[in-house]
């Protein structure tokens, strides 16, 4: 960020941060437990309301965090600055958003999304009619949104999907049903995809529409919802199976186009879960720190064993470097989806970096969670702590906007299109000052690769996620290598750590990293956050 917007930040975060440790925080447990939202079926008249009741806390969570301009400012200017904000500044909110209320950061990365596909290729009336109500910050009715892709016969393959759009003389209605509608009821309006009359079938056949839950004059737009999704984790935010039955819709751009818009908004959603599991990820180590240095077990403290120690700076340090290629990959994102100046080779090294960081960081978010558990032992369990919410909240991360299965094939679809891999390298090797740890990497891919190009479809499949996994921890390592060139003797340290966790298969632990840096890694950490 330039110094301006910078200090914009940081000023907005410090508040945000104190808002989400404290009235959120409480909001948030208690929407999990006692305040999850409610169906409510039929008006007392016995007709279809559809309607979704939220609690009063929630409802004030909404109101503050999308006064924060979390949406807004990314389509509209900051009043303080006269200019719009990046993508930093809404991911770096998100973070500590997440760090609380991971459920309801669904329904804001569904308004973002949906706000990017109205903003980007919409018409004039379309826009003018739903955009100011989607980047609402509070000075007009807020409209979330949401996105409605999943049929129950598609799942993951959209291209099976068979809600109709049928032309009418005043746009369109759409006929079908939509199986899991993330922030049904909740939202003011949804990006959803349908197919026109003689359009073919799979993907290239789905076009874009914008579906208002209501309206103009405030009545159900011709849709129900048939129930919610009695869901493990993410409770704040109401999953629903919704029925279109003739709802009015806006066409949003080229007919042709629909899949190809939404996978552009699925790629923003994609950093949205990489943010989500990172905040997990930071609370997580957050209440295993603060509860280790108060408990006390055999006479002494949890943070004077080993074992408790390792465990801690090895958290510390996969969060931190993680978080890192988080906002990387989110630099790359901006280039790409708002400045417009993105090369086609950066375009593909930026859609390689969101299916990595995704996978990952997901995957962390719930052994993080598990770790916060075990290091509270029994009260790790109970529903007074934290903790087991954090662990439901993580394991849908895995599964939202694609689980490893689709995210391995997405890296074998940039490999075989735009040869993403000699990109990848290339941006490896110029970050890496010949490294011994990426060399290392470097060739173990190179080797990979080499035995894979000449294999069937099988094959690579098989590999798709080992080969994944291997360009992630070259990733991360690259970056905590960036971060340390700093010259701060703690992103050293971080580096060192790092790299002798990714690299070092001996099970002989002589260098005992975890105990010579615990303190500059936690007890540094710590002090900043207060």
């Amino acid at each position: 960020m330039d110094h301006e917007l910078y200090e914009y930040t940081v000023t907005r975060l410090s508040s945000f941060y104190k808002r989400c440790y404290g009235e959120f925080d409480r909001r948030a447990a208690h929407t999990d437990r006692e305040g999850q939202p409610k169906l409510i079926r039929y008006d007392k008249y016995g007709n279809d309301a559809s309607e979704i009741w939220l609690n009063e806390g929630y409802k004030k969570t909404i109101e503050e965090t999308y006064g924060t301009g979390i949406v807004g400012y990314l389509h509209k200017p900051v009043p303080e600055l006269g200019r719009k904000a990046t993508y930093h500044y809404s991911y770096a909110l998100g973070y500590v958003l997440s760090q609380v209320e991971s459920g309801f950061y669904c329904p804001v990365t569904l308004t973002m999304a949906t706000a990017y596909l109205v903003d980007e290729y919409a018409d004039d009336e379309v826009k003018a009619k739903f955009l100011p109500h989607l980047i609402s910050t509070g000075d007009t009715e807020l409209y979330e949104g949401a996105t409605f892709l999943t049929e129950r016969q598609g799942g993951s393959d959209v291209g099976a999907n068979e809600t109709k759009a049928v032309k009418t003389n005043d746009g369109y209605r759409l006929y079908g049903e939509k199986y899991f509608a993330s922030n049904a009821g909740a939202c003011g309006a949804a990006a959803v995809l349908a197919r026109m009359e003689g359009a073919p079938q799979g993907t290239k056949g789905l076009s874009l529409f914008l579906v208002p839950w209501r309206t103009d004059d405030g009545t159900l737009n011709h849709l129900s919802v048939r129930r919610l999704k009695d869901k493990l984790g993410v409770r704040a935010v109401p999953s629903a199976e919704v029925e279109l039955t003739g709802a009015q819709a806006y066409l949003i751009g080229d007919p042709s186009k629909g899949f190809y818009y939404m996978m552009e908004a699925l790629n923003l959603s994609r950093i949205c879960n990489a943010i989500a599991s990172a905040g997990i990820m930071r609370r997580a180590y957050v209440e295993a720190k603060s509860y280790a240095d108060k408990r006390e077990a055999f006479g002494k403290k949890l943070t004077e064993s080993p074992m408790i120690k390792e465990t801690l700076v090895k958290m510390a340090v996969k969060q931190e470097v993680q978080t890192s290629a988080c906002f990387e990959m989110i630099e790359l994102f901006e280039k790409s989806a708002r400045e417009k100046t993105a090369t086609e080779e950066e375009k593909a090294l930026t859609r390689l970096f969101i299916a990595l960081l995704k996978a990952r960081t997901a995957e962390e978010a719930i052994h993080f969670s598990h770790e916060a558990i075990e290091m509270h032992g029994g009260n790790g369990y109970i529903e007074d702590f934290v903790t087991p919410r954090l662990l439901r909240d993580s394991q849908v991360l895995t599964v939202w906007e694609g689980t490893a299965n689709i995210l391995g094939l997405e890296v074998l679809r940039l490999i075989r299109k735009f040869s993403v891999h000699e990109s990848f390298t290339g941006w490896i090797l110029s970050h890496s000052a010949n490294s011994p740890e990426v060399m290392k990497g470097v060739k173990e891919l190179g080797e990979l690769l080499s035995y894979l190009k000449n294999q069937d479809d099988d094959a690579w499949q098989l590999h798709a996620k080992k080969l994944s996994s291997l360009m992630c921890d070259l990733l991360l390592t690259v970056i905590a290598k960036k971060d340390a060139e700093s010259g701060d003797a703690r992103k050293s340290a971080v580096a060192e750590i790092w790299n002798d966790l990714c690299w070092n298969r001996s099970v002989k632990d002589e260098k005992m990293l975890a105990l010579k840096y615990y303190e500059l890694i936690t007890e540094t950490r710590e002090s900043v956050i207060q």
